[in-house]
């Protein structure tokens, strides 16, 4: 038979009983959207846990010149570009301190800083450190070359926020304030300008003091024992990369618990359909017995019976798959919505409802199919 007259017969096959079909894919798209559901909420609840995570700063690295006797080599003014180059590398950043004093006034004594730090800083340093503004604007490249400074949360309240500070002999305007920056709080103490800024108005020479690093989970370990010898290929020895975040680790263990929770939770309602499936199709071949035995005694050879069964398993089943699916996705997408979730439909899920749903069939459909094949014409007619 050709494939077209497989799937008519198939087809016909379910719509003489279709209360008992209607009811056998309900089932199926049951135990299709419970797998769809079992699997999508928590891939989403991981997501969500995983971001919080991410907010904790477990691929941020930390890279620091150590001291050669009384003074720290600094590092090369090409090393946060070197450090860019490094293939897992996501993002990079730099500050440096100037070591200039920061005032509210010019009119304050010169030699009190207020215990605040000046720093000169990149225009993409929020990004590295996932800060955000409290108030005003962060640099741009415009205004990153003129005389304006980000105050960080502490050291705009010891200023008292004033709209603007005195560094070295110069004015400089106030455009912004951080929020408090976890993963960098010598941040919140901070005065920031721009790195071209420094560099005219302060007698900066360029060289970072501490730079950001943010890389691939996966490759943060081989970014880490690299970046030594990349940012400083001369002194290498001379660099300090802070290790990876004690919430990476809980991270991966995360992970690997959620993945192993899919898996066993997939392959469950699988297999809960699969017995479902099987079911239907034996209780098939028992009720249509004398349908086999005519078609057998009219000439149908032995595998046209079996392909008739195994495609009615494969419809059915992909009937319910493709039912299961859509109720599954939604009702996931409500769920998550609900939690304020991102929605992760994990591959393996639509692979388990639309080709794991047809899988099922044709595994469920062997042995009633079998079956229906080896029925003897003369029994099968008689009802024995």
């Amino acid at each position: 038979m050709l494939t077209g007259d497989v799937f008519r017969l198939g087809v016909v096959g379910l719509r003489t009983r279709k209360l008992r079909a209607a009811l056998s894919a309900v089932g199926i798209a049951i135990g299709i959207a419970t797998m769809m559901v079992v699997v999508s909420i928590p891939a989403s609840g991981q997501r969500a846990v995983a971001d919080q995570l991410a907010a904790l700063g477990t691929n941020l690295l930390r890279v620091q010149p150590q001291s050669a006797g009384d003074e720290p080599v600094p590092l090369p003014v090409e090393s946060v570009a070197m450090a860019a180059r490094i293939g897992p590398v996501t993002e990079v950043s730099a500050v440096a301190n100037t070591h200039a004093v920061v005032r509210r006034s010019d009119l304050v004594d010169p030699y009190d800083g207020s215990g605040l730090t000046v720093l000169a800083a990149r225009t993409d340093l929020p990004a590295a450190v996932n800060a955000s503004m409290h108030s005003g604007r962060w640099l741009t490249p415009v205004t990153a070359a003129f005389p304006t400074v980000v105050l960080g949360f502490e050291a705009a309240a010891r200023l008292g926020n004033p709209p603007q500070v005195s560094i070295g002999t110069r004015s400089f305007t106030v455009t912004g304030v951080l929020a408090p920056v976890p993963l960098a709080p010598d941040l919140d103490q901070s005065v920031l300008i721009g790195w071209d800024v420094a560099t005219e108005e302060l007698d900066f020479d360029g060289h970072p003091t501490v730079i950001y690093v943010r890389a691939r989970e996966e490759a943060l370990e081989q970014v880490r024992a690299v970046l030594p010898a990349t940012v400083s290929p001369q002194l290498p020895g001379l660099v300090q990369v802070s290790r990876p975040s004690d919430a990476l680790a809980a991270k991966r263990a995360t992970d690997n618990a959620f993945g192993a929770l899919l898996l066993g939770l997939a392959g469950v309602s699988l297999l809960v359909g699969g017995v479902g499936v099987a079911n239907t199709m034996v209780i098939s071949v028992l009720e249509r017995r004398r349908e086999i035995g005519l078609r057998r005694a009219l000439g149908a050879p032995r595998g046209h019976i079996r392909l008739q069964f195994m495609a009615e398993s494969v419809i059915l089943s992909g009937l319910g798959g493709i039912t299961g699916t859509a109720a599954g996705l939604a009702a996931a997408f409500t769920y998550a919505s609900w939690q304020s979730w991102p929605l992760v439909v994990p591959p393996l899920a639509l692979a388990g409802g639309l080709g794991g749903a047809l899988l099922v069939g044709v595994v469920a459909g062997v042995y009633p199919a079998t079956r229906a094949a080896r029925l003897p014409p003369t029994s099968a007619l008689s009802g024995a």
